[in-house]
């Protein structure tokens, strides 16, 4: 079955190939500043960059793709948007939902292909907001085993005649604090709480963590960052005492069937976007694939095993391969005020009280395998994709391959500015639990206090640039 899809994967990289002539982009003007000012460009997605601060600023294609590849990632994306139906349906293509999910498509989670969001008050259902289950015990492949009855995912939706497996309730603990200049703030931490299990009780050592879908810009231009970067940036003993000790996550690839370096997800488990799409069709919408073709049904849930299926697999590898390709190839927008001086003043804070040292700001990209446009570029994501120790205030001491409870890769800044834009929130890490990003940022912990202690000590000028410039990005 894996061969399958991999050679699959290899006739798809064929089409459409070779190098087009790349969207040409006007460099903005220079200026003169001081020696510790930012040296960067604000095409933050290198020669693949658009320009464009709109709802849709993070759906766009990215310039410089082949004929082929532009009608791909436009089918990709109406995979991606619309809604899964239950099976039989005369949509073949598009039955099979369920019997268990969390969303009817992938865009519910990832509306505009940005960011989910926890619940903002009880009963409120989800939007783009999970928990994962999982038990201390590993299999073969260092993979956490999942909950007896209820999985690796807690899915509080289901068709007509199933059981959803309960409901998800979040409530949250304030805790109150202050700034060195006496001004407070208030921080919020999530509790997630299962109501009206359906198929027993939960193990009592289970281990949960809520997520948020993450925005989806870029992400072919992270794939394309060479491996033999990222171990340099790799630091897990801290041999230069600067008590930053990043490190790579490796994990299981199951078309490959060896382990790897992860780049994906909140704990970078997974390794490339293929298998992080087929893994979300699986677990979000029970909708199985050449790489995951069992359903996503627990022993206990005979229901769930015996419902009709959209055929085997729910979705083919032709039609996975465009939702990869449109995943892959979605552009990054630009550095908005890029020489605005609040925004310049800004990154030389970030700098200096040392965000950069996870948020790495400059990668150049390798040979991407069939997106030639995303190719020998050079990019800001404002990441290492490395995981880091967070801290205790942000652990969800749930271990995923060998990242442990406390740890998480470094999210990518790219975008972050956009997202009151394009979802309407401005919710932030994980969980979704900082609800702008000054509480963003207080909550870093772990190898991040130095810093984070350092942001409470600037003047309140300083703060407010720094935000400034987060906004920018």
């Amino acid at each position: 079955m894996f061969r399958r899809v991999a050679l699959s994967v290899r006739v798809f990289l064929t089409v459409g190939l070779g190098l087009a002539a790349l969207s040409a982009l006007l460099p903005l003007a220079s200026k003169s500043y001081s020696q510790t000012a930012p040296r960067r460009s604000a095409l933050l997605g290198g020669q693949t960059t658009i320009f464009n601060t709109t709802r849709n600023a993070f759906a766009q294609p990215a310039p410089g793709l082949e004929r082929m590849q532009e009608l791909f990632f436009f089918v990709g994306n109406s995979f991606f948007n619309q809604n899964w139906v239950t099976a039989p349906a005369s949509t073949t293509a598009r039955d099979g939902l369920g019997p268990l999910f969390n969303a009817r498509s992938c865009a519910s989670c990832h509306f505009k292909d940005g960011r989910g969001r926890p619940p903002e008050f009880d009963g409120e259902a989800p939007t783009g907001f999970l928990v994962r289950l999982s038990m201390r015990d590993r299999g073969l492949t260092w993979a956490s085993l999942p909950e007896p009855n209820y999985g690796g995912q807690f899915q509080d939706t289901a068709l007509e005649e199933i059981d959803e497996e309960g409901d998800l309730v979040l409530r949250y603990e304030y805790i109150e604090g202050e700034f060195a200049d006496g001004s407070p703030y208030e921080l919020r931490q999530p509790k997630v709480h299962f109501e009206n299990l359906a198929y027993g009780e939960m193990h009592p050592e289970v281990l949960t963590s809520a997520r948020v879908g993450g925005q989806l810009i870029g992400l072919g231009l992270l794939e394309a960052i060479p491996e033999a970067r990222l171990l340099a940036l790799s630091d897990p003993n801290d041999a230069d005492n600067d008590g930053i000790s990043g490190r790579p996550n490796y994990v299981w690839d199951n078309v490959s069937s060896r382990q790897v370096i992860g780049r994906f997800g909140w704990k970078a488990n997974q390794p490339n976007i293929l298998q992080q799409t087929a893994t979300a069709f699986h677990g979000d919408l029970g909708i199985t694939t050449s790489i995951f073709p069992q359903q996503n049904c627990s022993p206990v849930q005979d229901a769930c095993q015996a419902a009709i299926h959209g055929g085997e697999p729910e979705i083919s590898d032709d039609d996975l391969l465009k939702v990869v390709l449109y995943l892959s190839s979605l552009a990054v927008p630009a550095q908005r005020d890029f020489e605005a001086d609040t925004v310049q003043r800004g990154e030389r804070v970030f700098n200096d009280i040392g965000c950069a040292s996870c948020h790495v700001d400059t990668h150049e990209t390798g040979i991407h395998p069939f997106i030639a446009a995303l190719s020998r570029q050079t990019i800001h994501p404002f990441t290492d994709l490395l995981l880091h120790d967070m801290g205790e205030g942000l652990a969800d001491n749930r271990d995923d391959f060998q990242a442990t409870g406390r740890e998480w890769r470094t999210p990518p800044l790219w975008g972050i500015g956009m997202i009151e834009v394009v979802n309407r929130h401005t919710y932030y890490l994980h969980d979704g639990r900082a609800r702008n990003l000054t509480e963003a940022i207080l909550w870093h912990g772990g190898e991040a206090e130095a810093a984070q202690n350092a942001f409470t000590e600037l003047p309140a000028a300083d703060r407010e640039a720094l935000i400034e410039f987060l906004k920018s990005l």
